[in-house]
């Protein structure tokens, strides 16, 4: 059985960033990933949906210096470029079903909306350089942890056998804690208090689902809008300008339709209401989208379990430890919504991923001494 010092499970922004900086201080690390790409939430597709260095967020797309300043440090030690969210011109209200919608000016933010050039994903590919290949198994999902006399024992589903195991002194779990809780089994059991912690804890986007219509050119910036509109008509309820720093041109909304009315529905009826909305909202030449893509979260198993089904509002920073028993010596949190800052946005990611790094090393030393 394959021993390695510490394993991640979950390659997205906190579980690639954890590695990178635990492969940094000459630590053995490999990191698995139950999808076939690295990212999680983080997906920057092309107009077909499929992953692109050059396209839209289907995941999260901002981030705010000033506020979220892990986030911003990110961006500048990675020596990535960055751009501000399109605010200028007018933004559309829609009241109600009889009424035309209505242009407002939009008032001064006190905070900047930043994007990264080339999308999110941008920034996960300039953290997984840092890691050799073969340290970042992709297509391996963790099912079963117990724990050993050295450690952990990990069973995968995934790659060339249906199941395998390896052993880690140490594992980051840098996965939403409610789905820890619904996809790994342990042993032995996690104390009720703590699974029933993981559970309660809302995972960010999971409920949510993403709209964008694709377009040649940005018409609504020639009529004097921004691309941000605000609906309580539907099937969006928040519109904005989704155009890349390239200058893709696109249009992107939240659906205010809960996930199983969304399923009920179905993909191509629900494209087809949010095109009509666009149409509404920013005139007839929104009605000819070169592309259209829907990325509903709710749908996707690797990020949302049935209590993600209905809305729960954003996680919270909360006291007290989230591993607890005979596993915290040998487990450590670093999804997003456990950070103690900024929980489910990028920047939590980045300081869960700190914190988990931190608690290591400094395991580590007081085991040494």
């Amino acid at each position: 059985m394959k021993f390695h010092e510490v394993v991640v499970v979950g390659a997205g922004l906190a579980g690639l960033y954890a590695a990178r900086g635990l492969h940094a201080a000459g630590i053995d690390v490999l990191v698995i990933e139950a999808r076939e790409r690295i990212g999680g939430r983080i997906l920057t597709a092309d107009g077909s949906g499929l992953p692109s260095e050059d396209g839209f967020d289907l995941g999260p797309s901002w981030y705010w210096p000033q506020m979220q300043p892990a986030m911003a440090e990110l961006v500048s030690e990675a020596g990535l470029a960055a751009f501000a969210q399109n605010s200028e011109g007018d933004v559309v209200f829609e009241r109600m079903s009889r009424e035309r919608p209505q242009r407002y000016r939009p008032t001064a933010q006190e905070q900047q909306s930043m994007r990264i050039s080339g999308g999110t994903a941008a920034g996960l590919r300039a953290i997984a350089r840092e890691l050799p290949p073969e340290r970042v198994l992709l297509g391996r999902g963790a099912t079963a942890m117990e724990l050993t006399e050295r450690g952990v024992r990990i069973t995968i589903r995934g790659g060339e056998a249906a199941q395998q195991a390896i052993e880690a002194g140490h594992v980051i779990a840098a996965l939403p804690p409610r789905l820890l809780e619904a996809s790994v089994s342990f042993t032995p059991a996690q104390d009720s208090a703590t699974a029933k912690r993981w559970r309660d804890t809302p995972t960010w986007m999971a409920p949510h689902a993403k709209f964008f219509a694709i377009y040649d050119q940005p018409f609504w910036r020639r009529a004097g809008l921004s691309g941000t509109a605000q609906s309580m008509v539907g099937p969006m309820v928040e519109i904005h300008d989704a155009t890349t720093a390239s200058g893709k041109a696109a249009l992107f909304g939240f659906l205010g339709v809960a996930a199983q009315q969304r399923a009920e529905i179905g993909e191509e009826a629900l494209k087809a209401a949010c095109l009509a909305q666009l149409e509404r909202l920013f005139g007839a030449a929104a009605r000819h989208a070169r592309a259209t893509l829907l990325k509903d979260w709710a749908a996707d198993p690797l990020t949302a379990t049935r209590q993600d089904l209905v809305a729960a509002g954003h996680p919270v920073v909360r006291d007290g430890a989230w591993v607890t028993g005979p596993w915290r010596q040998r487990l450590s949190l670093a999804g997003s919504e456990t950070s103690d800052s900024e929980p489910g946005y990028l920047s939590g990611a980045v300081t869960a991923a700190r914190r988990a790094i931190a608690d290591y090393l400094s395991q580590q030393v007081r085991t040494s001494e």
